[in-house]
């Protein structure tokens, strides 16, 4: 069994902890509450620890999940951070989505020390972070990769080489670009429907069994139709995912217009107060425009 760390004990990052301490590994682990860290280092062979620096300093594979990119930035080459305690071969895998720009200074600061550095975002939300079904897009060193894979297997079920440094993150916002809009085109489709007066859960139905079925769209409906908005991943962080997407886009010189549209609907769900509920609660800001709401018939 390895000694590996685990930084951000978030919705996701505990339990991907959890099943890296399940496999039998040696973690050492930090949060922001450290409280977090003691209560998941007493379910395994874990050692929570008061810094970054603490536990690069007694791993060989680092993972970290954070939110955002000043985070990333933060607890790995910030003041007692990864760089400080990793010694020379050490890996870090950075799981958190951030901008593939920081990510790759992130790298090269790494790589001066002789450290090396993976971006290796995940999606599957909490479920598959319980359930350790991730789906991983790597880019870095691919020998990197094949290295501390076997860590990677604890926590999800498929995995993406994508490339070099950033292509995982360009991936990963890719992906959640397609998914914010799909959402968005979902929610103005039902308040549509049903402000018109079709059954919401018929056209459900009808959605399943078309040319638009998603499953995404299939997961999310029920939470919809039983107004159950509890977090598996939050509007906020989706927002800031479709921003590092239109950042990524500008240095890429590539207009994403309907994108930007999207962006500006998840800022009104989180203006309304919807941005720590799960992305799907977006919707309410469809019905409250319409005066109607997308839930189960009560006759």
């Amino acid at each position: 069994m390895a000694n590996l760390g685990f930084l951000g004990l978030g919705i996701m990052g505990y339990p991907m902890a959890h099943n890296l301490l399940k496999a039998g590994h040696r973690v050492a682990l930090w949060s922001h509450s450290g409280e977090k860290a003691k209560i998941l280092a007493a379910e395994g062979d874990g050692v929570a620890c008061a810094t970054p620096r603490e536990v690069a300093a007694q791993s060989d594979c680092i993972f970290l999940c954070v939110g955002d990119s000043a985070m990333s930035e933060r607890v790995i080459i910030g003041k007692d951070g990864i760089i400080e305690g990793a010694r020379p071969e050490t890996v870090v895998a950075d799981a958190s989505t951030v901008s593939p720009e920081s990510s790759r200074r992130i790298g090269k600061r790494l790589a001066e020390k002789g450290v090396h550095f993976l971006d290796a975002p995940c999606t599957g939300s909490k479920p598959g972070a319980e359930n350790g079904t991730l789906t991983f897009m790597i880019g870095g060193d691919e020998k990197v990769f094949a290295q501390a894979k076997p860590y990677f297997e604890a926590m999800g079920k498929q995995f993406y080489y994508c490339g070099g440094p950033g292509l995982g993150l360009h991936a990963k916002l890719s992906q959640n670009l397609i998914l914010a809009n799909m959402l968005q085109a979902f929610n103005e489709g039902m308040v549509l429907c049903t402000k018109a007066g079709v059954d919401p859960a018929q056209m459900i139905d009808i959605l399943n069994n078309s040319a638009a079925k998603s499953g995404f769209i299939t997961f999310k409906a029920p939470y919809i139709l039983s107004r159950n908005f509890s977090t598996n991943f939050s509007t906020k962080w989706m927002h800031k995912d479709v921003g590092l997407a239109l950042d990524s886009a500008e240095v890429l010189n590539l207009p994403l217009p309907v994108t930007s549209v999207t962006q500006q609907m998840f800022r009104a769900a989180i203006a309304m107060g919807y941005g720590e509920e799960d992305l799907c609660s977006t919707i309410k800001v469809m019905e409250e425009w319409a005066g109607i709401k997308v839930e189960k018939s009560t006759t």
